[in-house]
């Protein structure tokens, strides 16, 4: 009888043990979803930067990233620190990359470097109870979010272009060049490589996009010149050069 008490006694501890896990698991899925929606919001709100209102809406993005630090990575923070959180690693990955993806494009787009994962995990260290172990970001969830940030970084390129920032736009696309040469020298010696592998494969098209868009640019400029005395950038003779213009002018 005593054996058999001790099975019950183990086994309501396993079923106590399972439940509180499970329940976690529900929490740390629900902030990650949190994190994602409120990341993607930010991202957004980046893309609505032009030549005349960088300044504003750069502000704007990284006030929204502070409140999604302080409200939603919290959360999640309180639910993983101090435990084995690489066990949860699959419920919370999403909304880190998706973080990580946020945090490293207003960066860019404000100081034109990469925000590097110890200054990320800088960051969440306030948010931690000291005397417990507090959570960090692992590397492999930091290049997967590095990896998602050069689709982001395509769509700016191209915003750029159309907006006429071509400088902008190709210093854009010597920093995305230089993270896919970087990652696909680490990608094959990543233990958990399945992901990165898809990754890998959309940023190579994004690279491209944003190569092609700016060598079209320079090759099709060249075709295009503003007309003598008009201010309108849009007005434009195709095919003329602009010796053949001023000689036109002096000769009437």
């Amino acid at each position: 009888m005593a054996t058999q008490s001790s099975f019950k006694n183990a086994f309501a501890n396993y079923t106590d043990y399972l439940n509180q896990l499970n329940e976690k698991r529900e929490r740390v899925v629900k902030a990650s979803r949190d994190i994602t929606i409120n990341s993607k919001k930010v991202i957004f709100q980046v893309h609505r930067i032009s030549k005349n209102n960088k300044d504003e809406v750069l502000d704007k993005a990284e006030k929204d990233l502070a409140s999604v630090t302080e409200q939603h990575v919290s959360r999640l923070v309180k639910e993983l620190q101090g435990t084995d959180f690489w066990k949860l690693r699959r419920a919370y990955s999403p909304g880190v990359q998706e973080y990580i993806e946020a945090a490293t494009l207003c960066n860019f787009c404000k100081n034109g470097t990469l925000l590097n994962l110890d200054e990320i995990n800088a960051t969440l260290l306030p948010l931690s109870d000291p005397s417990l172990e507090p959570l960090q970001i692992n590397i492999l969830d930091y290049l997967l979010g590095l990896a998602d940030l050069t689709g982001e970084l395509m769509r700016l390129a191209i915003g750029r272009i159309s907006d006429g920032e071509l400088e902008y736009a190709e210093k854009i696309c010597r920093f995305v060049q230089d993270i896919y040469r970087e990652l696909t020298l680490l990608a094959p010696h990543m233990d958990d490589s399945t992901d990165m592998k898809t990754k890998m494969d959309t940023m190579l098209q994004s690279v491209m996009k944003i190569e092609n868009a700016c060598f079209s640019v320079h090759v099709r400029g060249s075709e295009y010149v503003q007309l003598p005395g008009s201010s309108d950038p849009s007005y434009l003779l195709l095919g003329v050069r602009d010796n053949e213009i001023l000689s036109d002018i002096s000769i009437s």
